[in-house]
């Protein structure tokens, strides 16, 4: 990624806003004159190098519902220079990049759009194991829906909705270059999450009041009914899932503890659902607001609440809370957004990124950055409605 010296502070204004120690020498009674001499003291072998840590994200990849693009957003820039476009395919849906932040992908209705994400071109356009019946737009067209990309980047799970009334989750191989495998799951799955540490990737099944859970080693899949609210209603239900978060736990290391997932449901609960067993326990929110979008920033959980639907009775707004003491600081938004994501600035200040294309069609063709420790708040326009949203770094 090329450095901009200008980096540092630019959203502030936009926004209003020696060694361990020395080795000893082994101590003991001196050698006999017929003994051996004694074996020159090694040192110890130095140790295996710590893994990279992930780097902060100071990028954002958004799918442009309305379009046939992607936007790589660099937040840091002025609205003029911020946003550059690459084209995926017909009405993306959900997005990820490779552990590097080199390669992207997008879900299209038409397949995976791989993307080259240093040339901001595409590099393939990879036909699902279950294509779409017929291209269409919108949040009820056939297609690609939520997307993950496992820990080790060597698979891309996607939801695949062919517009047959079947619904399945498809595991994209990267080193082949083709989707090798898939699972029957529950409908209309909004999005997509993946293990950590590599033993499962699960569908958030919208209209089916379920998680589904697939086993990576053998592609077979468990169904977990999650309606904190009952399913009265059913189709018509507002109490629905949409999105998750994995969390890995607050002491696991490099995601090798037992992942939980994260489900906020409208404002007033957040299950959060044990993949293993189907068991939940509910995290308490104040937010009262119909929620989608979600994501991690730490400890912290962001949600974007929609407005009044349902049991949710309160405005559009973004939910900040603290998933281990229960602590929530609740920002409005003037408009419905869809989905949230993570970001940085050079100085470490971290933001929440919302992104403005709310599927009802409700929301605004553009990002809106909330400071997360500050009351600093920035919109940055993007024609073609941008839905889904990651926050990723180039190494």
């Amino acid at each position: 990624m090329t450095a901009h010296p200008s980096r540092r502070g630019v959203l502030g204004a936009a926004a209003l806003l020696g060694l361990a120690g020395t080795a000893a020498l082994l101590a003991g009674c001196a050698p006999e004159p017929d003994d051996p001499a004694p074996a020159e003291p090694r040192p110890d072998p130095a140790p295996d190098p710590a893994p990279e840590p992930a780097p902060a994200p100071v990028l954002l990849l958004a799918s442009l519902a309305h379009a046939a693009e992607v936007a790589v957003i660099d937040p840091a820039l002025p609205d003029a220079e911020a946003v550059q476009r690459i084209a995926a395919g017909a009405s993306p849906w959900g997005v990820g990049t490779s552990p590097d932040g080199r390669v992207g992908y997008a879900a299209t209705a038409e397949g995976l759009a791989v993307l080259d994400l240093r040339a901001r071109r595409r590099t393939a356009l990879v036909p699902y194991l279950h294509p779409a019946a017929e291209i269409g737009a919108g949040e009820y067209r056939p297609g690609g829906l939520g997307l993950a990309v496992a820990a080790d980047g060597a698979s891309v799970a996607v939801a695949v909705a062919p517009g047959d009334g079947s619904w399945h989750l498809e595991e994209y191989d990267v080193e082949a270059g083709a989707f090798a495998r898939s699972a029957p799951v529950g409908a209309r799955p909004f999005d997509v999450l993946a293990d950590p540490a590599g033993a499962w990737v699960a569908s958030v099944d919208h209209d089916g009041f379920t998680v589904t859970v697939v086993d990576t080693a053998d592609f077979t899949a468990v169904q977990h009914r999650v309606a904190p609210f009952g399913e009265e209603g059913g189709l018509a239900s507002w109490e629905k899932p949409h999105y998750g978060a994995v969390d890995a736990g607050a002491d696991a290391e490099d995601g090798a503890g037992a992942a939980s997932i994260l489900l906020p449901f409208q404002g007033q609960v957040v299950l959060r659902l044990d993949p293993r067993t189907g068991d939940a326990a509910a995290i308490p929110s104040a937010a009262n607001s119909h929620a989608h979008g979600t994501a991690l920033a730490g400890r912290r959980l962001l949600t974007v609440g929609t407005g009044a639907f349902g049991s949710a009775t309160g405005a559009p707004n973004l939910s900040i809370l603290d998933v281990d003491t229960g602590a929530e600081r609740v920002v409005p938004l003037a408009v419905p957004h869809e989905t949230v994501a993570l970001w940085r600035d050079g100085d470490g200040a971290e933001y929440a990124a919302v992104a403005g294309g709310n599927t009802r069609d409700e929301g605004w063709d553009g990002i809106t950055l909330i400071a997360l420790d500050g009351d600093g708040e920035r919109a940055i326009p993007i024609p073609g409605y941008p839905q889904a949203v990651v926050g990723f770094a180039e190494r």
